[in-house]
This record gives structure tokens, sequence and C-alpha cells, in this order.
């Protein structure tokens, strides 16, 4: 029997994401991604429907942050935004900024 040489799957070329809203619906969390380029990536946060909004927005921003460590290799901040309605929530996400301490051995 021949087999077949696997193939790497491509990871999909999602843009770094900008901003993200968070539904909590009768069927769970749901939550809406928009990247930098445009496009939207939608899905369902895998905790459950009773989990407290404040604890399903830290596990979306922990979603948010690990999806561009991994796929863009860069640093994120998730900043949420007032909530308009008691159900949905919005926050921007920013490219983190690097508060790096210059160290003796580069002259800084």
């Amino acid at each position: 029997m021949v087999r077949r040489k696997k193939e790497k799957k491509k990871r999909p070329a999602w843009g770094i994401p900008k901003m993200i809203v968070l539904l909590a619906t009768l069927e769970g969390w749901r939550f809406m991604i928009q990247p930098v380029e445009g496009g939207m990536l939608c899905g369902r946060l895998d905790i459950p429907i009773n989990t407290d909004p404040q604890d399903a927005r830290a596990a979306a921003a922990v979603m948010v942050v690990e999806l561009a460590r991994d796929v863009h290799d860069t640093d994120v901040e998730v900043t949420w935004d007032p909530p308009p309605e008691p159900w949905s929530w919005t926050a921007q996400i920013t490219l983190a900024t690097r508060n790096e301490t210059p160290s003796s051995a580069t002259g800084g």
C-alpha cells in the first residue's frame, strides 16, 4: 500500500484583530472578531452558558490575545467599552506597548 504524504494545513490568513463583540445568547456566549483588513471571524466561546459576564469577557480577551500571539507573533491589549446593552459587549484591540527598560549592557 502506498501512503500519501501528509500535507500541512495552512492557517487562515486572518489579519490582526482590531475589535471584538461578545454576545450572551440563549445558546451560549458568541463572539465576532473583526481584523484590521476587514472581514469577520465568528464563533462560540467554549464556556458554560451561565458564566458570569465578567468571566466571559476575560475568556474572550484571552482568546484574542492568544490568537494574535499564535497567528501573528504579536501581543495585543483588549479594552472593553461600556456595554450598550446588558447582553452585548464591545472591545477595542490594540497592539501592546512594550515597556522594555534599557539594560546596562546596551549602554542605555
